[in-house]
């Protein structure tokens, strides 16, 4: 290793067959690596014949290994931080050392691969020119609704991660916050042995998994089609749910009154009016 460096190593989501050879290389030259969990990728370096010293550096004790790490860099010694899979940061841990590293002046350096994220919009059929990845929602079901509710209005293609015991609820509450009519695709085992791509709207997806017992296995990516730009007539319903919402009404009988006055669709209104009513405080 020239200097001392912290290297950001992409490992494999699954096939193993995508460890790239300079993956390979650096695994086995840095003086130590960083994993958020050491029996994960002790069978990873077995795998590729690499013998290193892991130590395990996760959401619970990254904190404590920060001053570790700068006084192994400051001996001039470099070291890798991989996670359990895919590219490290995103939706694990290593921000709090990758930004102590940087300040501290020593290099972070990139060995890019593989990323579920890019491997699931590079097949989703979506819109990936511009994309908006929120990771994982809040696991709660109150919590998770309130959130799709603020991501109602957001026009880029939405990216989450979802764990196979949750896919079921987070496309419920999809469905009774942003409607059933949005385009969605479900990307499950994405690089393994039982990969599979879905497409669909949100209520024909729901259904899928609701009866298909495989659907709710695995790791998920979920990429739901952007919001359309409100038509005038959205705006006013808008203002006017959020008006008589705030007067006291509930959801039900803000949509009746709107429904009303306007001549819309009393669902669509309820719709409207439950995710507005879960945006505020």
């Amino acid at each position: 290793m020239p200097e001392p460096s912290l290297y950001c190593v992409a490992t494999p989501i699954g096939n193993l067959d995508d460890m790239s050879r300079r993956a390979c290389q650096v695994l086995a030259e840095v003086d130590c690596i960083y994993a958020e969990d050491t029996r994960v990728t002790r069978q990873l370096l077995s795998h590729f014949g690499i013998q290193n010293r892991l130590v395990s550096l996760h959401d619970h004790n990254e904190a404590g290994r920060v001053a570790e790490v700068l006084a192994v860099l400051a001996q001039g010694k470099s070291m890798a931080l991989v996670s359990d899979a895919g590219t490290p940061l995103i939706s694990d841990p290593g921000y709090h050392l990758v930004g102590a590293v940087t300040q501290a002046g020593f290099r972070v350096i990139p060995v890019p691969g593989p990323s579920a994220l890019i491997a699931a919009l590079s097949v989703a059929g979506l819109p990936t020119d511009r994309f908006c990845f929120e990771g994982f929602l809040p696991a709660r079901g109150n919590a998770r609704r309130k959130a799709l509710a603020a991501l109602a209005a957001e026009p880029r293609t939405l990216v989450l991660y979802e764990s196979s015991h949750r896919i079921e609820a987070l496309l419920t509450d999809m469905l009774t916050t942003l409607g059933g009519e949005r385009q969605l695709v479900l990307a499950r085992e994405l690089t393994k042995r039982f990969e599979q791509v879905c497409r669909g709207t949100v209520e024909a997806l729901l259904q899928a998994v609701r009866t298909d017992e495989n659907l709710r296995r695995g790791e998920f990516v979920v990429m739901l089609a952007g919001a359309e730009p409100a038509a005038p007539a959205e705006q006013d319903n808008t203002t006017l749910l959020r008006l008589l919402l705030e007067e006291g009404l509930s959801v039900r009988q803000a949509a009746k009154v709107a429904a009303r006055l306007t001549g819309q669709p009393r669902n669509a209104l309820y719709r409207l009016a439950t995710a507005l009513a879960q945006e505020a405080p």
